[in-house]
């Protein structure tokens, strides 16, 4: 398909996207264009005015990468699928992905490592839980029951006096107003 086929009306009203597709089909050289090359020769061909072309560029860049026709080959260049064999086309046109640098965790998954060389007959779970029985034990060795009961009898005296005296008062000032 050739764009000279078409005539100046019959451009402007084919989308954007089948034009691309006409471009790249009528090269003989089957080498991938750029984006931006592709958007010249469009505007060349339908004589698109500026504001018309930044209205419709976006949904043109979308179009492009949704349709199966064509294929990216890197640095916004753009071929069609059809001029690359499915085998090479994933193998020699897609870049290899970078593989991450992980800093940070390699130094938890190290000792973490160490667990993994454990063997099951090495780790002993009665003597861990005796451990967690001393803690628990640990912790009231250090008081006298006596202790607790003295100090929890003191507070409620305490508070029991200041009951009464509340008492004490509430009383003496009703007899205050009855007086009067």
């Amino acid at each position: 398909m050739s764009l000279e086929k078409y005539s100046k009306e019959e451009l402007k009203e084919m989308s954007m996207i089948e034009i691309a597709y006409a471009l790249l089909s009528e090269k003989t050289d089957r080498q991938a264009i750029s984006f931006q090359e592709i958007i010249d020769e469009i505007v060349k061909a339908t004589e698109m005015s500026d504001t018309e072309l930044k209205s419709r560029i976006a949904q043109f860049y979308t179009d492009i990468n949704i349709d199966g026709r064509f294929l990216t080959i890197g640095e916004n260049y753009w071929g069609l699928r059809g001029w690359y064999p499915f085998d090479q086309a994933e193998e020699d046109i897609v870049p290899a992905a970078k593989p991450k640098k992980k800093k940070a965790k390699k130094a938890v998954v190290d000792e973490l490592d160490d667990f993994d060389d454990l063997e099951e007959e090495d780790l002993d779970f009665d003597d861990l839980d005796e451990l967690a029985e001393e803690d628990d034990d640990d912790d009231f060795d250090d008081l006298d029951e006596e202790d607790v009961i003295e100090e929890d009898e003191e507070e409620f005296d305490d508070l029991d006096e200041d009951l009464d005296e509340e008492d004490d008062e509430e009383e003496e000032d009703l007899e205050y107003e009855d007086e009067k």
